[in-house]
C-alpha cells in the first residue's frame, strides 16, 4: 500500500491515546509532558547542550503526537540565544491525523500556542520526507514518514541528541531492531546524547554495540529506571551516503532570479546566508517565470518508484512553501486523461493512491481531482520572495567556475539557476530546450480560481483566463510568439471546454513564449556540479561501485546547479531550494538519499561515462 497506514487509535477513559496495533499508550498516563522533559530533554543534557551552538540537531524515533517535539520547542524558546538553529528530525511509520493530534495535546494548555502552529502545518498523509520551517523561531522539523527499516537508511543528517521513543520494545520490535543501532551510530555526532524510557536488555546491548556508553538512571512515574547514553566514538565527517560536514559557505551567488533563483534566495536568506542574485532582466517575473498565471499540480505515477516518490515530495514541498505567500491561491484541478494510456495510469493510481482523499479523488470519465493544487501569479509572488535580497538586475553574470566568482567577485558558493541559459556555462549536462507558449485574455467577470487539465491546461482567476502550453522542440533561436502555437492551444482549449471558452472569441488574446530546459530523463539537476576530468580518472572506482551518483566525491567545490525543471518550475523550485540550503549549511537533508541520487547533476556525466561517450 502506497499510503502510510494509520494507527489503530483508541482513547482510554482518561483521554490518553492508545495504538491498539501494539497495545501501548503514546505517552505516560501520569503526565506525558513531564515525562518528555525528564526522559528526553534532561536525559540528553538540554538545554545546556545547545547553548552557544550555531546549530543543534535532535533525532527522534517515533514522532507520534509530536509531544516531544513541542516540549523541545518550548524549551528552545525559553533558553535559545541570539543565534543558533534547532533541527528536529523524526521518523514515523503510522502517522496520526491532525484532528487526533489536536485532541491528544489538549491536556497541556501551556503548549496550546505551539501545538496550534504544529497542527496548522500538520503534514499531508503520504510517505516521504516532509519539512516545516519556522524561520522566526530558528526551528526546522524534518519528518520521515514510512516504516523505520525503509526511512532511517535513506536519511542524511548528524544528530547531537536522540529521543528513542518508539513504544515498548516488547510490543513494537521493529523500532528497536538490532539492525537500526549501526544506522543510529552513523548518524550521531561525536558526544551525542541519547535518552529513552526503557531499560530493556536488548536496547542496552544495542546502544553499547553501536558505540554508546549506557547508564541506568531513576525513571519517571511508575518506571523505576530509564537509560541515558553518550556516543563515545569519534564521528567521522559526514561523507558518501550521509553527505558532507557543515560547510563554511556564508556568501552565496545565485545566477537567475526566476522562480528557481527566487526560491533559493528566499530560503537561503531565511537560513542566515548572505545572498546575491544576478539576472539580465530589468525586474522580477520577466523571463520564463513571468507568465500571468502558473499552475502547481502533481504528476502521479502508477508505480511506487523513486521518481514517483520524488515527484510527490516536490509537490507537497511546494504546497507547504507557497501557503500564505502573496499571489498564491489554492484550487482544485479537474484532470482528464488525454488518451487510453493515461486513463490506465490514472486507474492504477486510484487503485493504490499515494495521497489521501484530502488531496486526491476520482471523478467522472476516469479523471482525477487534485484538491491541493495552486494557481500562482508570478508578478506578485516573485517580488515577495525577493524582498530584502540583493538582486543585481540587468547584469550579465560572468561566472568563473574555477575561481568561484561572478563578474570578478568571489563567493563561497555559486548556484546556477538560470534555466536554459545554464547550457552556456555547463554544456556537459546536455540540456534540451523546449518552446512553450501560453495565451490569455482579460475578462470583465471575476472568477474564483479554477483549473482544468488534460495535457494542456486552462486556468481562471479573477479577471484572467489563461490556457496552454505548447511543448515544442527548440533549436536555440530566440523564443517568439507563434500563430501555429496559438492555434494548437486553441484546439486544446476546445477539447478542455472551460465555461469561459466562448468568451475568448470576442476578446483580445495575448500570448507569451519561453524556453524550458529539460534533461534526458526528465528529472531536474539539483546539487553539486561535477568535475568531469576527475570523474574520468575515477572510472574504475565508479565501475566497482556500480556507477552510483553519490559513490565518489568529484565536485567542483562550491558550484551547484538548480534547473532542468521542464514545465514544472513552480513545483520543483521550493524543494530544490530546501535541498541546496541543507547542502550549503550542513543541515539535515529534507530528502531521501535515493531522491538525491536521482536528481544529482553527476548522473548525466556517469551515464555518458558508462556508455563510453566520454
Amino acid at each position: 500500500m502506497r499510503l502510510p497506514p494509520r494507527p489503530d487509535l483508541q482513547w482510554k477513559d482518561d483521554g490518553t491515546p492508545v495504538d491498539e496495533r501494539v497495545g501501548d499508550v503514546y505517552y505516560s498516563v501520569e503526565d506525558g509532558l513531564e515525562e518528555a522533559r525528564a526522559v528526553f530533554l534532561s536525559g540528553c543534557g538540554l538545554p545546556e547542550g545547545w547553548q552557544g551552538r550555531p546549530s543543534f540537531t535532535i533525532g527522534e524515533l517515533g514522532f507520534g503526537t509530536g509531544l516531544n517535539f513541542l516540549a523541545a520547542w518550548q524549551l528552545w524558546q525559553q533558553t535559545r540565544g541570539e543565534a543558533g538553529w534547532l533541527h528536529f528530525v523524526s521518523f514515523e511509520g503510522f502517522p496520526l491525523d491532525r484532528e487526533d493530534v489536536e485532541q491528544a495535546l489538549k491536556p497541556w494548555p501551556e503548549l496550546s500556542e505551539l501545538s496550534a502552529k504544529l497542527c496548522e502545518n500538520w503534514p499531508v498523509r503520504a510517505k516521504g520526507v516532509r519539512q516545516i520551517v519556522w524561520a522566526e523561531e530558528r526551528l526546522t522539523l524534518t519528518l520521515h514518514v514510512g516504516l523505520i527499516e525503509d526511512t532511517l537508511p535513506q536519511s542524511r543528517f548528524k544528530a547531537d541528541a536522540w529521543f528513542l521513543d518508539g513504544f515498548s520494545p516488547a510490543k513494537n520490535e521493529a523500532m528497536w531492531d538490532e539492525r537500526l543501532w549501526p544506522l543510529i551510530a552513523e548518524r550521531s555526532a561525536s558526544g551525542a546524547r541519547a535518552g529513552t524510557f526503557t531499560v530493556a536488555g536488548a536496547v542496552r546491548r544495542g546502544l553499547a554495540s553501536a558505540g554508546f556508553e549506557v547508564e541506568r538512571v531513576p525513571g519517571f512515574g511508575r518506571k523505576r529506571q530509564r537509560l541515558e547514553a553518550r556516543y563515545a566514538r569519534d564521528a567521522a565527517a559526514v561523507s558518501g551516503v550521509l553527505g558532507r560536514a557543515q560547510t563554511s559557505a556564508k556568501r552565496v551567488a545565485v545566477i537567475g532570479a526566476g522562480i528557481s533563483g527566487a526560491c533559493l534566495g528566499y530560503t537561503l536568506q531565511r537560513r542566515g546566508l548572505d545572498v546575491t542574485l544576478f539576472d539580465t532582466a530589468d525586474g522580477p517575473a520577466r523571463g520564463t517565470s513571468g507568465n500571468p498565471l502558473a499552475l502547481v499540480m502533481p504528476r502521479l505515477d502508477a508505480g511506487d518508484t523513486v521518481q514517483a516518490r520524488l515527484l510527490i515530495d516536490a509537490y507537497l514541498a511546494a504546497q507547504q512553501f507557497y501557503r500564505g505567500l502573496p499571489g498564491v491561491e489554492q484550487t482544485e484541478v479537474f484532470h482528464r486523461p488525454r488518451d487510453m494510456k493515461e486513463a490506465d495510469r490514472f486507474a492504477k493510481v486510484l487503485a493504490d493512491p499515494p495521497l489521501g482523499l484530502d488531496q486526491l479523488e476520482a471523478v467522472r470519465d476516469g479523471g482525477v481531482l487534485h484538491k491541493g493544487a495552486m494557481i500562482v501569479r508570478p508578478s506578485l509572488l516573485l517580488p515577495a520572495l525577493l524582498k530584502g535580497i540583493n538582486v543585481q538586475w540587468g547584469r550579465l553574470a560572468e561566472v568563473d567556475i574555477e575561481a568561484r566568482s561572478v563578474n570578478g567577485e568571489g563567493f563561497d558558493a555559486v548556484i546556477l539557476a538560470d534555466g536554459w541559459h545554464m547550457q552556456n556555462t555547463l554544456p556537459e549536462f546536455g540540456l534540451t530546450g523546449r518552446l512553450g507558449q501560453v495565451d490569455w485574455i482579460e475578462s470583465d467577470v471575476d472568477a474564483p480560481p479554477s483549473a482544468l487539465a488534460a495535457g494542456h491546461y486552462a486556468l481562471a482567476s479573477g479577471q484572467q483566463r489563461l490556457w496552454g502550453a505548447t511543448f515544442e522542440g527548440h533549436g536555440g533561436e530566440q523564443p517568439e510568439v507563434s500563430e501555429i502555437a496559438r492555434q494548437a492551444n486553441a484546439e486544446a482549449l476546445d477539447e478542455l471546454a472551460p465555461y469561459w471558452f466562448q468568451e475568448l472569441r470576442r476578446a483580445e488574446v495575448y500570448s507569451r513564449s519561453g524556453v524550458r530546459a529539460t534533461t534526458a530523463d526528465r528529472l531536474p539537476l539539483i546539487g553539486a556540479v561535477p568535475d568531469v576530468a576527475a570523474l574520468i580518472e575515477k572510472r574504475s572506482v565508479l565501475e566497482r561501485r556500480q556507477w552510483k551518483p553519490l559513490a565518489v566525491q568529484c565536485d567542483r567545490e562550491g558550484i551547484y546547479a538548480a534547473g532542468g525543471y521542464g514545465s514544472r518550475g513552480f513545483t520543483w523550485a521550493p524543494w530544490a531550494a530546501s535541498v541546496l540550503a541543507a547542502e550549503l549549511t550542513g543541515d539535515p537533508m529534507p530528502a531521501r538519499v535515493e531522491a538525491l541520487e536521482a536528481v544529482a547533476p553527476i548522473r548525466q556525466i556517469l551515464r555518458d561515462l558508462k556508455r563510453g561517450v566520454i
